[in-house]
């Protein structure tokens, strides 16, 4: 197997070669340009891999001192950020109008980045019910106590028939069934993207926490803030729900994110050499009505420095299967070091809003609570370079 990076060579295009500067002229404040990746040679075929698509919008005047980087969770793409299944803006064009640069990743080997099995292993895919269950429809399958409040699906309930569930059905793509191999993948691209276009907003999505916890330990200079929108949980083990009076139970035996927050390694303090060095225990009751027992270091718990540098907030819909268990990663990032700021957005008199809050009818209140958040949070110069 051969590689050659893609900056190696003057034939193709380097990301930061290729992408806008501020300085550039108006007709550039949309456009697209690919990060990260390199050539390799897999079964005898010379192919591109590891390259992430990133589309991006400006105003005509950038009023805010950080662009945001929107990035999609597990089956999706950006498209979950340009608009709504029936038809209204999203969240990208909401950020503009609030005067951001605004830059929507498709994941490294998914949606117009690119799929190759070859190079990347495996595909899987969710089904109408996997969605249905948990995403769209909660209110009809009832599977966890929050899922009866969900009223803002267009159309609702978000089920097979609902021409809104149809549009957002036909939007799922196949992606990697190694969550490693993704994770592999995506922190380079995104490190790759924030080097190019210098300090940014991270606003993440379900899987996609995965990422903005990682980018903020690795790169906590150019992380300003991570926004994560129920990000992939709870700490250390993966949730199946049952529905019943003992409506959950763990997935399984062996930890999902074996760094608590992610599957690659985190900065630890004090360091540790493997996974194996967390000792994990879990909670006699949950913190809340309604919530999981969570799992968490045993104490003394070591901290996440790095991460504990960069601003963050976890945004919780009242409806969502996430409000079972967004308060174990901000418990664990508390005992870790980190003190993030919780968005619940029923608190903020926003409610009936599942885990696909971004699509759903009230999306552009949900984008503005979070607007305030980062606008509260977030100042200074603008050093990014675009």
């Amino acid at each position: 197997m051969m590689m050659k990076t893609f900056c190696a060579s003057v034939v193709l295009l380097c990301a930061a070669a290729s992408a806008p500067s501020a300085a550039d002229a108006p007709t550039l404040r949309d456009g697209y340009v690919f990060v990260g990746g390199h050539y390799e040679t897999v079964n005898g075929r010379t192919a591109a891999v590891g390259q992430m698509f990133v589309e991006y919008h400006r105003p005509a005047t950038i009023t805010q001192p950080y662009p945001v980087v929107m990035v999609h969770g597990s089956a999706q793409t950006g498209v979950n950020f340009l608009g709504t299944p029936d038809g209204r803006p999203g969240w990208a064009q909401r950020f503009v109008e609030k005067g951001f640069a605004v830059y929507v990743v498709d994941q490294v080997g998914r949606g117009r980045s690119g799929d190759n099995p070859e190079a990347y292993g495996p595909y899987t895919r969710l089904q109408p019910s996997d969605l249905e269950d948990l995403y769209t429809g909660q209110e009809t399958r009832n599977l966890f106590p929050q899922a009866r409040l969900h009223t803002q699906w267009p159309g609702g309930p978000g089920v097979r028939g609902n021409p809104a569930f149809d549009q957002f059905f036909a939007s799922q793509v196949p992606y990697l069934a190694s969550a490693v191999k993704t994770e592999e993948l995506v922190d380079p691209a995104l490190a790759d993207l924030l080097q190019t276009i210098g300090p940014a907003v991270l606003l993440t999505h379900s899987q996609a926490g995965v990422f903005g916890f990682a980018a903020s330990d690795q790169h906590p200079d150019l992380v300003k803030a991570h926004v994560a929108v129920e990000p992939n949980g709870p700490p250390f083990f993966d949730i199946r729900f049952k529905g019943g009076a003992d409506w959950w139970e763990k997935a399984s035996d062996a930890p999902a994110r074996a760094y608590g927050l992610t599957r690659v390694p985190l900065t630890f303090d004090p360091p540790i050499h493997t996974a194996g060095d967390l000792a994990i225990v879990q909670a006699d009751r949950p913190t809340r009505a309604d919530q999981i027992r969570c799992w968490l270091q045993r104490e003394p718990a070591r901290k996440l420095p790095n991460i504990a540098k960069v601003p963050t907030v976890i945004v919780t819909g009242e409806a969502s299967f996430r409000a079972t268990m967004d308060d174990c990663t901000s418990a664990f990032l508390e005992q870790a070091g980190a003190r993030p700021d919780r968005l619940d957005l029923a608190a903020h008199d926003i409610h009936g809003n599942g885990h696909m809050m971004m699509l759903e009818a009230n999306n552009i209140a949900v984008a503005d609570a979070i607007i305030a958040w980062v606008e509260a949070h977030v100042a200074g110069k603008d050093d990014s370079k675009r």
